[in-house]
């Protein structure tokens, strides 16, 4: 079946100069510019109360991991004191999201002022120390202890969970979204954008990445510039030696004194020896001491504990010791709850094996039980005794909905507790009950919903060869999250070339998938490249006939449009079609869908009236084949009105779209990549019929959605900026548009290309601008520059290079050739009357300019004879 879909056309707005430029410009004795000013950033107060992982690189309620009435965590007393910091305004509304403070630190001290130290003193900026030691070792409540002390400092403190890319990346953009830096032009989506803003600001900011697992996973997401601080948790110890700051174990004194603390209990011997169990180890010994509290088990009888079952364990290697101590903490309540609560401790195990948060145990437990899965409890009385069991061990959160959550360390002590082999058989029914529950059409729009529950479990159970991970990312695709599709599909693509090989079937699938995806998100040439190094495999592993050879060669020739060569897509899409429709069938839907890419790259390519007409015809046929609401169909409905708009029908395309946004709206979201395509080409469409206000202010407000949705360098945010920039000056701003283009060109060449339609476009856009905002001598030459550029990239009679001729004959009669400027539109209107026709609009405007321009040569001759005369 075709990945890609229908392809959703964004317009690139043909230069149109105002046919009264020669009036305007002479009534205008000034022009009027408005400064472009930054709009302030308001951010709302927002704390957000949240879990992150403790040091363990399991998890732990947020703030301190103490319970009981008279826990004081890894107590001793410890403050720093005697810190002078100049005066700070108590904010409302800055940024925090930070887990809760550690209630007291034991044996810190020390290391809290090195850690000062090392941000304060550090000579450039943003400084970076990243704390690292062994699991459980106290990192994460040693960075917490330190931020809620320095919370003064900063105006923004922000804690990432950076275990995993995916959701480092949530974090990231969460805060991203959360700033709303909607301004600034040139960040990247999500991490570049938030660097962008970090950079900008001129107060003190902290980030925390929390359970690193190796520098390099982290290299990507640190700020390179700002006046703010990182800190960062790892058990790594890979770091940089000016970054490195190693946490040991407590001493064995202050661990014991803790203990005794915490327990309330005076028997420092037995104390002294389960520290040494334990190992010192700041979370052991706070579970310990929580176990003993709430159980009223004496220090004598834990230690028992701890040497009957936990001894052998205890003496491993360290990368497993954090796990297996915390373990002893709880198994005794474990124990209990499998004597009295059988299904109860089913529950647990299967719900250890997800993600931790809105684990949707009710969908999971109504699908048919996997043969070889453990006793497990169905219907709603079982299911919900075993809830409340759970429950009343604390080892779940409130249900809701149908979801429960399971804090990240009560997984990590459940999974660990079980032999291997039962270890195995949980996984194994956790991944065959999700699989069942996993949709069989990720371009259902009614199954998204389903799907949007399930990602983090796939993410969590699924093996990487799993069809059901492969549709989850191909709903994250189709639902709008390109990125997260295009990251889990490079993940399942590297796994099958290394279990499969690379020329298996389903390894060219998984390549195609990935190349479709890194071409929504942006990379339109690395995916024209990755499926031209694919097609000929295909032809020669499934012959060229297959199907799936057929969808390759499709979407090469998709992304090779996308990536700028518009003319060699439509003549890639003519020459597939009729292999599509032998092999398929002429009404398959992939058959379809070429025909509507064929009819969208042949209006790209500069036939806007074919392919409108080649759109009419299709859409009755989709509408059918598919239904009216089909997402394929409103492709179609969208790319028609486009077409339509751009072979002179402005308020019919107007009209259409204004019709369309809100089924998309209703059926795909209001963030769906193709909704916001839409309101783009319905604000465009709005000016030009004459409601430019309406325009601009409708891609004002769409910018920041595209942005946030797509990412600042996105093709289509580019192409929104710019087509507000065009309504931004046709409402009378042109100083403003000329302003953003200078801008945006430069961005473009960057993301681009130079030789990039779009980056052509942005030239011409410039152009114009200048000569509106009182440069007409330089518009005259940047088009004159460009002119050459457009016609060897779209060809000489393209309707944008001739709309930059018109221009360029305009622009060069304003800079005071009027000769020059009869002389060009004389040739322009031959061209236009053969190639466009004799009624065309264009052709009727470079008519009436040559007439104009006539006109004003012969009031130059006249001129000049006179003067000879005298």
């Amino acid at each position: 079946m075709l990945a890609a879909g229908g392809l959703i056309g964004f317009l690139i707005d043909p230069l149109h100069v105002p046919y009264a430029l020669l009036d305007v410009l002479d009534k205008r004795a000034s022009v009027v510019s408005m400064g472009m000013g930054m709009l302030g950033l308001l951010v709302a107060g927002l704390a957000l109360w949240f879990q992150v992982r403790t040091d363990s690189g399991s998890g732990a309620p947020a703030g301190s991991v103490s319970t009981g009435p008279r826990s004081p965590a890894i107590s001793g007393g410890d403050s720093l004191g005697h810190l002078h910091h100049g005066p700070h305004p108590n904010q409302v509304g800055r940024p925090v999201r930070l887990a809760s403070r550690p209630p007291h630190l034991a044996g810190r001290t020390e290391v809290l002022a090195e850690l000062q130290h090392r941000l304060t003193a550090a000579r450039t900026l943003p400084a970076v120390v990243a704390v690292h030691g062994l699991g459980g070792v106290g990192k994460t409540s040693l960075v917490l202890e330190y931020a809620h002390r320095h919370l003064a400092d900063y105006d923004l403190v922000w804690q990432i969970p950076a275990e995993d890319l995916a959701i480092a990346s949530a974090a990231l953009a969460a805060l991203t979204s959360l700033l709303d830096p909607h301004e600034l032009a040139d960040a990247a989506d999500p991490v570049d954008k938030l660097h962008a803003v970090l950079a900008a600001r001129t107060t003190p900011w902290l980030l925390i990445f929390d359970d690193v697992p190796d520098p390099a996973a982290v290299q990507a997401l640190l700020p390179p510039a700002g006046h703010g601080h990182v800190l960062i948790t790892s058990r790594a110890s890979a770091w940089p030696a000016q970054q490195s700051l190693e946490l040991p174990v407590l001493e064995p004194d202050q661990a014991m004194a803790f203990l005794l603390e915490r327990t309330g209990y005076d028997d420092p011997e037995t104390a002294a020896a389960i520290v040494t169990e334990l190992g010192a180890l700041p979370l052991a010994l706070e579970q310990a001491g929580a176990y003993v509290t709430e159980t009223g088990t004496s220090l004598v009888a834990y230690l028992k504990l701890l040497r009957t079952q936990r001894v052998s364990a205890l003496a491993e290697g360290q990368a497993w010791g954090y796990r297996e101590r915390v373990a002893s903490t709880w198994h005794l309540s474990f124990t209990h709850l499998a004597d009295t609560a059988p299904d109860a401790s089913a529950l647990l195990r299967l719900l250890a094996c997800y993600a931790p948060d809105a684990i949707p145990y009710q969908l999971l437990l109504s699908q048919p039980a996997p043969r070889t899965s453990p006793l497990l409890p169905y219907g709603d009385l079982a299911v919900n005794a075993a809830v409340a069991a759970l429950r009343r061990y604390s080892l779940i959160s409130q249900p809701a909905d149908g979801t429960t959550s399971l804090h990240r360390l009560v997984q990590a002590v459940t999974v660990d507790q079980l032999p291997p082999g039962e270890r195995t058989r949980w996984h194994r029914t956790a991944a065959d009950l999700l699989e069942s529950a996993v949709p069989k059409d990720p371009k259902s729009v009614p199954d998204w919903p389903r799907f949007a529950q399930l990602v983090p479990h796939a993410r969590a159970v699924l093996p990487p060869d799993s069809e059901s991970l492969a549709r989850t990312a191909t709903y994250l695709g189709e639902s709008g999250d390109y990125r997260t599709a295009a990251l889990l599909y490079k993940e399942i693509t590297s796994h099958r070339i290394a279990v499969l090989g690379a020329d298996h079937p389903n390894t060219l699938t998984t390549r195609d998938d990935l190349a479709r995806w890194t071409g929504e998100a942006g990379g339109a040439s690395v995916a024209r490249d990755a499926l031209a190094a694919l097609l000929p495999i295909r032809e020669r592993v499934l012959g060229a006939d297959h199907p799936n050879t057929l969808t390759t060669r499709h979407n090469l020739a998709r992304w090779t449009g996308e990536a700028g060569d518009a003319s060699a897509a439509r003549d890639a899409f003519a020459a597939l079609l009729p292999d599509m429709a032998r092999v398929l069938g002429a009404h398959h839907p992939d058959t379809l869908t070429t025909r509507h890419n064929l009819a969208h790259w042949t209006g790209e390519a500069g036939d806007a009236a074919a392919a409108r007409d080649a759109l009419a015809v299709l859409l009755p046929i989709r509408e059918q084949a598919l239904g009216a609401h089909h997402p394929d169909t409103l492709t179609t409905r969208h790319n028609l009105a486009r077409w339509t708009g751009e072979a002179g029908e402005a308020a019919a395309a107007r009209d259409a779209l204004t019709t369309l946004l809100p089924i998309r709206e209703q059926m795909l979201g209001t963030d769906h990549p193709d909704t916001l395509s839409t309101r783009a080409n319905l604000a465009h469409w709005n000016g030009a019929v004459g409601d430019t206000a309406v325009a601009r202010d409708a891609l004002a407000a769409l910018l920041p959605d595209m942005a946030r949705v797509l990412g600042t360098h996105h093709p289509q945010t580019l192409t929104t900026r710019a087509t507000l920039a065009h309504w931004t000056e046709e409402a009378g701003d042109a100083v403003a548009a000329r302003d953003v283009f200078a801008v945006l060109l430069s961005t473009e060449i960057r993301t681009l290309g130079t030789d990039h339609p779009d980056t052509l476009t942005t030239r011409a856009y410039l152009a114009h601008w200048m000569g509106w905002a009182g440069d007409t001598a330089g518009a005259r030459d940047q088009l004159a520059a460009l002119l050459p550029d457009m016609a060897r990239v779209l060809g000489a009679h393209h309707p944008d290079t001739l709309t930059a001729r018109h221009n360029l004959a305009q622009w060069t009669g304003a800079a005071g050739d009027a000769t020059a400027a009869r002389d060009a539109f004389a040739v322009l209107l031959s061209i236009e009357e053969r190639i466009l026709g004799t009624d065309h609009p264009d052709t009727l405007a470079t008519r009436d300019n040559l007439a104009r321009w006539t006109r004003r040569a012969r009031r130059s001759w006249s001129h000049l004879i006179r003067s000879f005369r005298l």
